[in-house]
Parts: C-alpha cells; sequence; structure tokens
C-alpha cells in the first residue's frame, strides 16, 4: 500500500535521495524547498504524487501554515521528516552572532517548530512516524562544529522527551545518525571567518582536513535513504538508527567511555542525597 511523506529540504542531499526513491516506490510526497522550481524535474516525471512547497524553516507561522496544508492537501500523512538543515564551521570563537542564532533557527528550532506542527494532526488521525535527521554529530562531537553539534544533541534531547508524550497516541519517532555521507552536505558548510590563534589547534587541524577534502566519505546517499525508509515501514522501529561504518566506530566507543566515566562516580554520585 502506497504512503504519504512531508519531507523538508526536499531540493537536496539526503531528502532529495529520500523523495526521488519513494516516488519511484508508488508513493506520495510533499517537499519543501527553498529555491522555486527546484523540483521540477521530479515533478516531470511524477506528477501530481510530489507536490511541492515553499518553506524556510527559520519561519515558524510558515512552517504550521505548511504542515497544515499538506494534511488538507492529502487527507493524512503517514510520515513526516524533518530533514532540512546545514552545518556551520568554525571554532566557537570564531562564529558570529548573527550565524549562530541562524544555525540554531534553522536545525534546532525549525525543527522543534516542524515536530510541535506535526503532532495535533497525527494525534487526530491515531498516529504516525515522524523521522528525525540527526547525525553521529547528535552524540559526538568534532572541534569547529561546536554550534552545529549543539543544534544536533538539542533536538535529540527534545524527541526522547516527546516521543514519552505522544506515544499513548501512536506516534513514534526515528532519529537517523548517519556518519560522513557523499552528499552535498559539505558544500552546503558556512564558514566562519578564521582566526590565526586557532591555527595549530584541533580546529585548526579539522580546518585544514576539510579544506584538503581528506575526511573519508564512507556512507552512500542511497543506502542511507534506504534505511531510512525501511524505519519509516517498520511497526516498531528503533529509536535512533546509527547509519555508516563511520558512525557506528564512532558513536559505540563515544558512549562506553561516557558509561564507564559514569560508573566511577557511583560513590560521588550517591554521596550528594540527602539524609533520610
Amino acid at each position: 500500500m502506497s504512503k504519504n511523506w512531508f519531507i523538508t529540504g526536499a531540493s537536496s542531499g539526503l531528502g532529495r535521495e529520500m523523495t526521488a526513491q519513494l516516488l519511484t516506490r508508488g508513493d506520495t510526497v510533499v517537499g519543501t524547498v527553498r529555491r522555486e522550481g527546484a523540483l521540477a524535474d521530479l515533478q516531470q516525471q511524477f506528477g501530481d504524487r510530489l507536490v511541492p512547497r515553499m518553506l524556510d524553516l527559520t519561519d515558524t507561522d510558515g512552517i504550521r501554515a505548511t504542515v497544515a496544508d499538506a494534511f488538507f492537501c492529502l487527507g493524512t500523512i503517514d510520515v513526516v521528516v524533518s530533514n532540512a538543515g546545514y552545518g556551520l564551521f568554525g571554532a566557537a570563537e570564531e562564529v558570529t552572532d548573527a550565524q549562530i542564532d541562524r544555525q540554531i533557527a534553522t536545525n534546532l528550532t525549525g525543527s522543534i517548530q516542524l515536530i510541535r506542527a506535526a503532532l495535533p494532526h497525527l494525534r487526530r488521525q491515531g498516529g504516525g512516524r515522524i523521522i528525525q535527521v540527526s547525525s553521529e554529530g547528535g552524540q559526538i562531537a568534532y572541534p569547529n562544529f561546536s554550534l552545529y553539534h549543539a543544534t544536533k544533541w538539542g533536538i535529540e534531547g527534545f524527541i526522547e522527551a516527546v516521543a514519552q508524550e505522544v506515544a499513548p497516541f501512536g506516534i513514534k519517532f526515528v532519529i537517523a545518525e548517519p556518519g560522513p555521507t557523499a552528499t552535498n552536505f559539505g558544500a552546503g558548510l558556512v564558514h566562519a571567518q578564521p582566526m590565526v590563534e586557532y591555527d595549530n589547534t584541533p580546529a585548526g587541524e579539522v580546518r585544514r582536513a576539510i579544506a584538503e577534502g581528506s575526511f573519508d566519505l564512507k556512507g552512500d546517499a542511497k543506502r542511507t535513504v534506504a534505511a531510512m525508509i525501511a524505519a519509516g515501514d517498520e511497526a516498531e522501529p528503533a529509536l535512533r538508527l546509527v547509519l555508516g561504518s563511520t558512525a557506528y566506530n564512532s558513536i559505540s566507543p563515544a558512549l562506553s567511555q561516557r558509561l564507564a566515566a559514569v560508573e566511577a562516580q557511583r560513590d560521588l554520585a550517591f554521596s550528594a542525597d540527602r539524609d533520610l
């Protein structure tokens, strides 16, 4: 049976690949873009099963209106995919206030408001699925991506709570955590003005690696998207979906180290309790 999907950031990267795969298998997609005509080739190929909508995730009123329109047009939406976002690249001291504000407004506040806008519609229709495209960067961190990580760690914490709130309504979440994947994500990075003081620091090393293209992009976009679509189809998906060997090899030891650090503090933790 075909499904109805709502996908933000459908014009490029994983969002476009997901849109194309879903249309090819016979589903219907409302795909949001920021540039008129960005999905013209797919619309010509798949006709009215693709419904493009203009949307900037920093526009909260626009999010609510676009989501309401999508549910009105399609009747029901089975899966909402919060995919739109970008990376701000620079040490915390290098980025500007305006860059910080836009990164948070797009990746974090925009994702929060998209989910909030979808919940009443999903609740009224008796349930549905929300897939949040996060990153391995929602569990680990690299120098020069501090603001990007802040948004990904933030949205994952938000979803941890909301998933518990709406589970009684049949609404389930999937947090997709792909590692470095061969998309145009790197081309979309917003770069802060470098400071020479950071040249011989870990931030400088990462800056040079990005400039030289020495990061190994092991993730395959088609396979990554196929795994996310499969999670959207599953009756009981895992909350977190780690995608790619790089993500697994980064996240697994990071979680083990954090757990070991917590367990080593057991006596200290218990010492902070009140005497009863």
